[in-house]
């Protein structure tokens, strides 16, 4: 299943981009056993309107244009399901194995999605009750779907 991440923003270059980048990397390199991967990211410049909710809109827009190959839509949303990680790679072998080709994970500006995205995504997903910076948010993110594929794949990386 192939994942994708598109948000809004960009990373700079420098260690946030670096550490994301070697999550990506592990997760094409350990995801492949268990079918996950490759991972690729989109990324988004900010809407520049002068209200939230256009440019909520705008971003919303823009992100479900990018996703029109995929078969799942999951928007990270503060107020959205928490899982632990067990959990979440076992979500997404259920996924998997229900035929998903292509899983996208969407990340809204600062303001948050628009309702767009909240009424097509298929799952709306929490990192947690903190406020995380999206170039955080993504490094989170990958990092958990490599912890999926390691926990799916039997490797020892994951020790809770």
């Amino acid at each position: 299943m192939r994942l994708s991440i598109i948000a809004v923003g960009r990373l700079k270059d420098g260690p946030e981009r670096e550490l994301y980048l070697k999550y990506a990397k592990r997760i094409d390199d350990t995801g492949r056993a268990v079918a996950l991967g490759p991972l690729t990211l989109a990324e988004l410049p900010e809407a520049r309107q002068s209200g939230v909710t256009q440019r909520r809109t705008d971003e919303a827009s823009r992100l479900l244009d990018s996703t029109s190959g995929a078969d799942l839509l999951v928007a990270l949303d503060g107020g959205g399901k928490a899982f632990g990680s067990d959990a979440f790679a076992r979500w997404l072998a259920a996924r998997r194995d229900e035929g998903t080709r292509t899983l996208a994970f969407l990340i809204g500006g600062p303001d948050g999605h628009g309702e767009a995205v909240l009424s097509r995504a298929q799952l709306k997903l929490s990192l947690g009750p903190l406020t995380l910076p999206h170039g955080i948010a993504r490094i989170i993110l990958a990092e958990q779907l490599y912890r999926a594929a390691t926990i799916l794949s039997g490797h020892p990386y994951h020790r809770a």
